[in-house]
């Protein structure tokens, strides 16, 4: 079944509105002195379900990016003094990120700079779905 001219257009907007906010984010990162990627990382490993910490391999799946180029991100981040690795409890085979105090307080700006774009995404994602937009009929 061919794409409809209304749902090009809803993919157009879909697209402007997180294209949109992945700019803000880059602009936000990059005056704060970190790469949008290791926002990302922060974000992330403070983010990970149950925990404050997170394997490279976990990291690896929630960035969608594969295993050495998070080590790499992990390697430039570090060096920032934003993130440090510990080695696992119970295996000391196991490498954990966890962010640094100074992590910390980085991505506490960041997020706090990012609130009015993560709110306007809500919001412009909210009215395209009100709008009846079915992503599922693409």
């Amino acid at each position: 079944m061919p794409v409809t001219k209304r749902q090009f257009e809803h993919i157009a907007a879909f697209r402007h509105t997180l294209r949109r906010f992945l700019r803000h984010s880059e602009k936000v990162s990059r005056k704060q002195g970190v790469t949008p990627q290791q926002y990302q990382l922060m974000v992330a490993i403070i983010g990970f379900p149950k925990r404050n910490n997170a394997s490279v391999g976990e990291l690896a799946e929630q960035l969608q990016r594969n295993h050495h180029s998070v080590v790499e991100l992990i390697n430039r981040t570090e060096r920032l003094g934003l993130v440090e690795r510990r080695q696992g409890i119970d295996d000391r085979r196991q490498v954990f990120i966890y962010l640094t105090p100074k992590g910390e307080r980085v991505l506490a700006k960041l997020v706090e700079e990012h609130r009015s774009e993560y709110r306007f995404l809500h919001s412009s994602l909210g009215r395209l779905l009100e709008r009846g937009v079915s992503f599922s009929q693409i």
